[in-house]
């Protein structure tokens, strides 16, 4: 089984950038596609962003679109959520999240494993 372990969380001015880090153990990493969701307190947790399993393809919450970019480099295991122009409302948990296939998805229920999280908070 993949383990993910997310890091780059902080406290960031609203404007201000942060680059969120998930690095995955295992060999098939490269073979499954990759997702980012955040929950703020008191709320569901939401998508944020997807990547397939060769980054060809991403996609992106409305809320997050053209502020957001997913990546991810195989050779080192790990996918990255790099934010800019980052609100207060993006105040959340962030979690890394694989499927064990290839293509992406939106919805929390259709990966399978998780990290732990890693909390951002965006002062206004």
């Amino acid at each position: 089984q993949v383990q993910l372990v997310e890091s780059g969380g902080g406290l960031v001015q609203a404007g201000g950038s942060l680059r969120l880090s998930c690095s995955a153990s295992g060999r098939t990493f490269s073979s499954h596609a990759m997702g980012w969701f955040r929950q703020a307190p008191g709320k569901e947790r939401v998508f944020v962003a997807a990547i397939s399993y060769t980054g060809t393809y991403t996609y992106y919450a409305d809320s997050v679109k053209g502020r957001f970019t997913i990546s991810r480099d195989n050779a080192k295991n790990t996918v990255y959520l790099q934010m800019f122009s980052l609100k207060p409302e993006d105040t959340a948990v962030y979690y890394c999240a694989g499927r064990t296939t290839g293509a992406t998805a939106r919805e929390a229920y259709d990966y399978d494993y998780w990290g732990q999280g890693t909390q951002v908070t965006v002062s206004s």
